[in-house]
């Protein structure tokens, strides 16, 4: 009667990368993780989970990608700048993060 666990994959497909925006352009962070069990998709900014919830500018996509509608960034309101990770969950395996990536947004 001994359980033989056997190795589930689940990994990334698609990690985001760096990306330079515009004032008011829309940016999408691409993430894709593939396992048997479809993993639930979060994101986090600076080391926090953002809330999609009750976000009107921020959105997951079907894919697990994230869009950022219209960044905003003025000179004491930066909400959209910083440091990006995808977190992708299963709940019977765990959780995998992804490579961090950095969203910077231009100067006039």
């Amino acid at each position: 009667g001994s359980l033989v666990r056997t190795f589930t994959p689940f990994y990334f497909l698609v990690e985001p990368v760096d990306v330079l925006s515009a004032r008011g352009a829309s940016v999408v962070m691409n993430c894709s993780a593939y396992c048997e069990t479809p993993p639930k998709i979060e994101w986090k900014k600076d080391g926090t989970f953002l809330n999609l919830v009750s976000d009107d500018r921020r959105q997951l996509l079907p894919d697990g990608s994230l869009l950022i509608n219209s960044v905003v960034h003025s000179k004491h309101n930066k909400p959209d700048e910083g440091y990006y990770q995808c977190v992708a969950t299963v709940d019977s395996l765990g959780t995998i993060v992804s490579r961090t990536a950095k969203l910077t947004v231009a100067g006039k």
